[in-house]
């Protein structure tokens, strides 16, 4: 992921290990049952990885970091519009009956809105994140039709998958610092 200040390394570890535990667990709302034991498994690698990434965080919390008064609050803003977006497109699909489109719908909103956080965070490598997080929120949909599977299950085990990567890609890169 290669922030500059390794407090903010270890953040990305431990807030996408958390996020990746919950779209696996989102994921283990109707999967098929071969998945369920690949789906535990990611959401415990989660787990870990989310305290390390906390630990390592608390120990250099000191440490320099990319959050003053500006980033954060065009951080603020950013996350502010995510949850809006994730949050009225989620009561517009239940309203219309199309309730099993939310998930792709907020692996949706989460995808593009890594796009200026990356840019915010200046973390380059988080385009690729949105990008990955993005596609996998439209193919999932497309995807589950095709193979007769909950849309849920295929948006939460490739979201899932993809945060896991990166949060174990930021643990790797701040380790090693």
């Amino acid at each position: 992921m290669t922030p500059e200040h390794l407090r903010d390394a270890a953040a990305v570890a431990a807030i996408f290990g958390f996020f990746a535990m919950a779209w696996f667990g989102w994921a283990q709302e109707a999967p098929p049952c071969r998945w369920v034991k690949w789906l535990a498994a990611g959401s415990i690698l989660s787990i870990l990885t989310l305290i390390g990434g906390g630990l390592l965080m608390w120990q250099h919390w000191s440490d320099g970091t990319v959050f003053d008064d500006q980033v954060g609050t065009r951080f603020g803003i950013v996350v502010g519009i995510e949850f809006a977006s994730a949050g009225i497109g989620s009561a517009v699909l239940a309203v219309r009956k199309r309730a099993q489109l939310i998930s792709a719908w907020i692996a949706f909103v989460v995808g593009v809105h890594f796009f200026p956080v990356a840019v915010v965070l200046e973390i380059p490598a988080l385009h690729l994140v949105a990008a990955l997080v993005t596609a996998a929120s439209v193919a999932s949909v497309f995807i589950a039709r095709a193979k007769q599977l909950t849309i849920s299950a295929v948006v939460g085990a490739s979201t899932g998958t993809v945060l896991l990567a990166s949060a174990l890609l930021s643990l790797l890169d701040a380790f090693l610092r």
